[in-house]
């Protein structure tokens, strides 16, 4: 990881703001402490994809970049549960959109380098800045698996810009493209 150029960036905008919970925790609201809770579950029962690819990349990429029904299931089965859906990916998805985006992984044989991604946050000498000082727009999908309180996000990012909106997940940029584009706008504008 290398530094922010916070000379040519304007702004940075964020659909999954990642953070670590403070030391002195401020009190949080009971919908704040129900996204902690989601989060707490999501770490116990989803998360073991994270845990594989952060350890064995190689080996999960070579068995996915092996078997295409092996790659939609892996792909597939995180639109399922990461999204706005509830439990069918095809409520909100086409399955063009899909079927494209496993092809894609398919097709350039890719997955194995998006899988290292994980392992090489894991693996990281140079931590992330303690505090990004940039105008950071965060937008807040319901179904995002990751759902930081504001006051822990503001602590780590100059929140200038902060969205909670009516619906969407994880790969909100595809799922709900209208709204996210809105916030997006909204969010450079303010920066005019």
């Amino acid at each position: 990881m290398g530094a922010l150029d916070t000379e040519g960036c304007a702004g940075i905008h964020l659909n999954m703001a990642i953070v670590d919970p403070p030391k002195d925790a401020p009190q949080l609201t009971e919908a704040e402490q129900t996204d902690l809770a989601t989060m707490g579950r999501f770490q116990r029962e989803e998360a073991g994809y994270a845990l594989e690819q952060g350890t064995k990349p190689q080996t999960v990429g070579v068995g996915l970049n092996d078997s295409p029904a092996g790659l939609l299931a892996w792909i597939i089965e995180k639109f399922r549960t990461w999204s706005d859906c509830d439990g069918d990916p095809e409520k909100v998805f086409t399955r063009d959109q899909l079927l494209t985006n496993v092809m894609t992984y398919w097709m350039t044989g890719t997955i194995t380098s998006s899988t290292r991604l994980y392992w090489e946050l894991m693996h990281a000498q140079e931590r992330a800045p303690e505090y990004v000082s940039v105008p950071t727009g965060v937008a807040c999908y319901p179904k995002e698996v990751f759902r930081f309180p504001r006051s822990w996000v503001e602590r780590r990012f100059n929140v200038t810009h902060w969205s909670d909106l009516p619906h969407g997940g994880h790969f909100a940029a595809m799922e709900q493209p209208a709204l996210f584009v809105d916030d997006v706008r909204t969010f450079f504008r303010s920066l005019r």
